[in-house]
């Protein structure tokens, strides 16, 4: 099946960004067939939402599953109502057929648990994993282009060499992979958010996945941004005050899709192997997609690389054929593997030696190798004026050298580029218990410096 895609919204705006292309978003399927679902697809999925609702009016599913009433859902309760599945107990705000309550009748319980003993997920309908593969597609981040105005504007409140700007944008460009390294605290992480905001754009995801009658549930709050909650759109037509057919003139968008901004996806230790594949609630027996599925169109960051449960050669082996490839194969409980995109900017960033985690067979498949190194003092001292400005502290050079010659010369500490942003809350800190004004004065730099660094050995 073919889906055609329907542009809505020519622009969408949020406080403080410019109008931002609204992307292309599949129309609102009119009929069963258009929705991509079968017919038992959507019978079984809709007696589970009256069963465990309870009571439901039309408008009320119409806005749970995200498809229209008219020539959708309607059908489907048609059905249901033939086979005595569901049955009517009244109507609520008003007389309309969307108004009437459905309840699931004593025939309709011993089909219910049949059917939520294959899946109970009772969400928004999903679409079709082809119409999923064909959007994703579509939206691209390889079709991205950054220039080197656009990185130095996003990098423009940080301290970041010229040298290093020239090695972040050929990366962004790639929409690849990405492999910082470098001491800890020297804005690695930093780096990978900003190339994340430079991604910028819109892109819609699916709620869920439909395979073979699988549900992969994609859409995550906690991972995506949203822009735009699309609304199941009426097409009830008025009467006209002519004789005649009455034709729709406007398209909605298909409300399964949530407009959001490209994905930024971030994990760190915690992250493990089984996390990089679907993931099978044994219970509601539905799919969570993995974390690569649900950063496509965007950046994914594993942060502290190295660090994971799991050995680094695992993890590394596990993105050889996506990253060549550009498609990620996931296994589902019944043994089919299916084929989604792999589009994603894969960041790989750690502060251990690279030496001990890759060898040279797979930094040979990682695009882009940055090193992030310690800052130099003219670069500490750009940072320290800049968090000094952001946190109200009168900025000194007489402080700061006393501050590198006492607490990093005569110990041999290493300057890092997060220090002055955590010296800089030690010294709030002091000045308010004490009741005075915040200063690089050498006795809150000694206090800051006491209580933020730690004597080993």
């Amino acid at each position: 099946m073919n889906f055609r895609l329907h542009e809505v919204n020519p622009s969408v705006t949020t406080p403080g960004t410019p109008a931002q292309q609204m992307p292309n978003i599949p129309p609102q399927p009119t009929t069963i067939a258009e929705t991509g679902l079968s017919m038992g697809f959507l019978t079984d999925h809709i007696l589970k939402v009256i069963y465990f609702s309870g009571a439901i009016t039309g408008q009320k599913l119409e806005e749970t599953v995200k498809l229209p009433f008219l020539g959708v859902i309607d059908k489907v309760l048609e059905f249901l109502k033939l086979e005595e599945y569901v049955d009517i107990i009244g109507a609520e705000g008003g007389f309309s057929e969307r108004s009437f309550q459905y309840v699931i009748t004593a025939k309709g319980r011993n089909k219910v648990h049949e059917v939520i003993d294959r899946n109970q997920y009772a969400g928004p309908a999903p679409v079709p994993l082809q119409q999923y593969v064909e959007v994703t597609l579509r939206q691209s981040i390889g079709e991205l282009v950054i220039d080197q105005a656009t990185i130095r504007k996003a990098f423009s409140h940080l301290v970041v060499s010229e040298k290093m700007l020239d090695k972040i944008g050929p990366a962004a460009n790639s929409a690849r992979s990405l492999f910082l390294y470098g001491p800890p605290g020297n804005g690695k992480t930093t780096i990978a958010e900003g190339i994340a905001n430079l991604l910028g754009g819109l892109v819609i995801i699916p709620y869920a996945v439909e395979v073979d009658g699988q549900i992969i549930k994609v859409f995550d709050p906690l991972n995506h941004q949203v822009v735009q909650v699309n609304e199941v759109g009426h097409t009830d037509i008025p009467p006209l005050p002519f004789s005649g057919p009455a034709v729709p003139t406007t398209t909605y968008p298909d409300a399964r899709w949530v407009v959001c901004k490209r994905p930024r996806v971030m994990v760190g230790g915690e992250l493990e192997l089984e996390q990089l594949e679907l993931i099978f609630d044994p219970v509601s027996k539905v799919y969570e997609a993995p974390f690569q599925m649900k950063a496509n169109g965007g950046l994914f960051l594993i942060d502290d690389f190295g660090r994971q449960k799991c050995r680094p050669q695992d993890l590394l082996n596990r993105w050889i054929v996506p990253l060549e490839k550009k498609v990620d194969f996931l296994a589902l409980q019944t043994g089919k593997k299916i084929q989604v995109p792999f589009d994603v900017l894969i960041v790989f960033s750690t502060n251990l030696n690279p030496k001990d985690l890759v060898d040279d067979a797979f930094l040979r498949r990682i695009r882009h190798k940055i090193e992030v190194p310690n800052p130099t003092p003219t670069e500490f001292r750009a940072i320290f004026q800049l968090v000094c400005k952001s946190k109200r502290i009168p900025y000194s050079d007489d402080g700061l050298r006393y501050l590198i010659q006492e607490h990093y010369m005569k110990v041999g500490r290493e300057l890092r580029a997060c220090h002055p942003r955590d010296l800089c809350d030690q010294i709030l800190d002091e000045a308010k218990y004490r009741g005075i004004p915040p200063a690089m004065s050498r006795e809150l730099i000694d206090r800051a410096c006491e209580a933020y660094f730690v004597k080993l050995g």
